[in-house]
């Protein structure tokens, strides 16, 4: 990879998926590693001792808060994580956090997505190229965004149960008239279907929205997330049409194939006035093959 592609990259090797993080990790930032490491060139001693350097907040599907509980009882380094009780662990957090125990001590039982969990929240944003001034603009940025928020939920299998909208203009232009517009919308079923996401994000931009300013930014976000297998329907509004779920699956499995975007809504259409300007962008020699430099 570094001397076809120019990237460097890290090499982990280890008899569980958390052994074989911490590996990488040595990897990268020991220089005498050279970007690749197998825990098994060690010594069961120097393992531990290795361990005991690393911080807990550095060992896979251990966030901030997490680091910082453990931390309360005692446990500051991978080493006092790996000689923790595993049932103690688990009153106190979760079977994830146990697993990630008997994962330290070379068991492996950790599924590649139990230690990447699920976003609680997903943003789609984006500043316009020039400030906007009409609805229609302002709606076929939304869309977009929304289109793009419902992607990623269903990219991580999720539902979302309200769609929140947010507008404002440029508070760097002192000289014009300031406004930020924050709307929550409740969906009746939990969704990730791209028409129903857009659909409620208009609805919400069209509360939101007052003529007469100049338009900056605009996003959409995506609230109270849950996993799509386990949905609490409404008993009194009408069932989902199931087959939504299959449209978008084609839809994906099209833009992924042959390039985002290649599906997508009317609305997004209605005006393009709202993309950002990229003429100084880097080229993306690394992502698409049209930029690769030609030698």
């Amino acid at each position: 990879m570094l001397q076809r592609v120019g990237i460097p990259t890290c090499v982990g090797i280890g008899p569980s998926k958390i052994l074989a993080k911490l590996a990488n990790h040595v990897g990268e930032v020991y220089p005498r590693a050279q970007g690749v490491f197998a825990w098994h060139w060690l010594a069961p001693e120097w393992q531990d001792k290795l361990m005991a350097r690393i911080a807990v907040g550095e060992v896979w599907g251990i966030g901030r808060r997490i680091a910082e509980r453990l931390a309360a009882m005692g446990i500051h380094s991978a080493l006092d994580l790996k000689h923790a009780d595993p049932r103690d662990i688990k009153r106190q957090f979760n079977v994830v956090v146990e697993r990630t125990v008997a994962e330290l001590n070379g068991i492996s039982c950790l599924a590649l997505e139990d230690v990447a969990p699920a976003k609680q929240q997903i943003i789609a944003s984006r500043s316009f190229a020039e400030l906007v001034h009409d609805f229609d603009t302002l709606a076929s940025a939304i869309s977009h965004h929304a289109c793009r928020a419902a992607e990623k939920l269903r990219r991580q299998h999720s539902h979302a149960r309200l769609v929140a909208v947010s507008i404002r203009t440029n508070r760097f232009r002192q000289q014009d008239a300031q406004y930020a517009g924050w709307e929550v919308y409740p969906l009746i079923h939990p969704s990730s279907d791209s028409a129903t996401i857009t659909a409620a994000a208009l609805a919400g931009l069209r509360r939101v929205y007052r003529p007469g300013y100049s338009y900056k930014k605009a996003g959409v976000v995506l609230l109270e997330i849950g996993p799509a297998d386990r949905v609490q329907p409404d008993l009194f509004a009408p069932t989902p049409d199931l087959r939504r779920g299959r449209v978008m699956a084609v839809m994906d499995h099209i833009n992924r194939e042959y390039g985002r975007g290649t599906l997508r809504l009317a609305s997004e259409k209605l005006h393009s006035g709202w993309a950002m300007r990229q003429e100084k962008r880097s080229p993306r020699w690394t992502t698409c093959w049209g930029e690769l430099p030609v030698v």
